[in-house]
Protein backbone atom coordinates (compact mmCIF):
# COMPACT_ATOMS: atom_id res chain seq x y z
CA UNK A 1 0.00 0.00 0.00
CA UNK A 2 2.89 2.63 0.79
CA UNK A 3 4.89 1.59 -2.05
CA UNK A 4 5.09 2.97 -5.62
CA UNK A 5 5.35 -0.46 -8.26
CA UNK A 6 5.77 0.15 -11.61
CA UNK A 7 1.76 -0.88 -12.17
CA UNK A 8 1.07 2.15 -10.25
CA UNK A 9 3.33 4.42 -11.95
CA UNK A 10 1.63 2.68 -15.79
CA UNK A 11 -1.89 3.80 -14.62
CA UNK A 12 -1.07 7.16 -13.37
CA UNK A 13 0.87 7.61 -16.83
CA UNK A 14 -2.25 6.02 -18.43
CA UNK A 15 -4.85 8.37 -16.82
CA UNK A 16 -2.44 11.82 -16.92
CA UNK A 17 -2.34 10.64 -21.32
CA UNK A 18 -6.65 10.31 -21.43
CA UNK A 19 -6.99 13.32 -19.55
CA UNK A 20 -4.46 15.80 -21.30
CA UNK A 21 -4.05 13.55 -24.53
CA UNK A 22 -0.64 13.01 -26.31
CA UNK A 23 -0.26 16.38 -28.49
CA UNK A 24 -0.82 18.40 -25.18
CA UNK A 25 1.85 16.54 -23.47
CA UNK A 26 4.53 16.79 -26.74
CA UNK A 27 3.34 20.92 -26.70
CA UNK A 28 3.39 21.43 -23.01
CA UNK A 29 7.36 19.76 -23.24
CA UNK A 30 8.12 21.79 -26.51
CA UNK A 31 7.30 24.38 -24.87
CA UNK A 32 9.06 24.20 -21.62
CA UNK A 33 12.31 22.99 -23.59
CA UNK A 34 12.01 26.45 -25.92
CA UNK A 35 11.81 28.58 -22.04
CA UNK A 36 14.73 26.67 -21.04
CA UNK A 37 16.92 28.15 -24.15
CA UNK A 38 15.77 31.09 -24.14
CA UNK A 39 16.72 31.53 -20.02
CA UNK A 40 20.17 29.76 -21.33
CA UNK A 41 20.46 32.34 -24.47
CA UNK A 42 19.83 35.18 -21.29
CA UNK A 43 22.40 33.71 -19.08
CA UNK A 44 24.81 34.03 -22.09
CA UNK A 45 24.29 37.30 -22.19
CA UNK A 46 24.35 38.83 -19.30
CA UNK A 47 27.80 36.98 -19.09
CA UNK A 48 29.17 38.66 -21.97
CA UNK A 49 31.52 41.76 -21.29
CA UNK A 50 29.37 44.68 -22.77
CA UNK A 51 31.39 47.65 -24.46
CA UNK A 52 32.47 50.39 -22.99
CA UNK A 53 30.44 53.66 -24.09
CA UNK A 54 32.35 56.82 -23.71
CA UNK A 55 31.19 59.67 -20.70
CA UNK A 56 31.77 62.93 -21.19
CA UNK A 57 34.65 64.16 -21.08
CA UNK A 58 35.91 65.55 -17.38
CA UNK A 59 35.76 68.61 -17.25
CA UNK A 60 38.21 71.13 -14.97
CA UNK A 61 38.27 74.11 -13.15
CA UNK A 62 40.84 77.11 -13.71
CA UNK A 63 42.85 77.76 -10.46
CA UNK A 64 44.22 80.83 -11.54
CA UNK A 65 40.61 82.67 -11.85
CA UNK A 66 41.78 86.22 -13.18
CA UNK A 67 41.28 89.37 -11.83
CA UNK A 68 38.10 89.67 -13.75
CA UNK A 69 36.61 86.15 -11.26
CA UNK A 70 38.17 87.78 -8.38
CA UNK A 71 36.58 91.41 -9.07
CA UNK A 72 33.09 89.79 -10.08
CA UNK A 73 32.85 87.83 -6.59
CA UNK A 74 34.07 91.11 -4.98
CA UNK A 75 31.16 93.18 -6.48
CA UNK A 76 28.25 90.70 -6.07
CA UNK A 77 29.18 89.72 -2.29
CA UNK A 78 30.37 93.23 -1.11
CA UNK A 79 26.68 95.15 -0.67
CA UNK A 80 26.54 97.48 2.12
CA UNK A 81 23.04 97.83 3.96
CA UNK A 82 22.33 101.50 5.00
Amino acid sequence: MGGASIWHWIVVGLIVVLLFGRGKISDLMGDVAKGIKAFKKGMNEDDAPKPVQPSEPVRTLDHQAGATGAQTNAATTDHKVG
